[in-house]
């Protein structure tokens, strides 16, 4: 048999759980935005190789 203050409790507690989830999702997406700006960064600040990797070249 549930009580008043148990059933307060428990929609309490699913409040905390929903926000709670709310800010993790919001957390891993900023994680994911930043990922991305790294990887242009990185991306542009390499230099190209115009004759690709040593590991490619034509064996003799």
């Amino acid at each position: 048999m549930t009580t008043k203050n148990d059933e307060a409790r428990a929609e309490r507690l699913k409040a905390a759980l929903r926000e709670n989830l709310r800010r993790r999702k919001g957390q891993v997406r900023g994680r994911g935005e930043a990922a991305e700006r790294d990887d242009s960064a990185a991306d542009a600040a390499q230099p190209d190789e115009p004759d690709g990797p040593a590991s490619e070249a034509p064996s003799t």
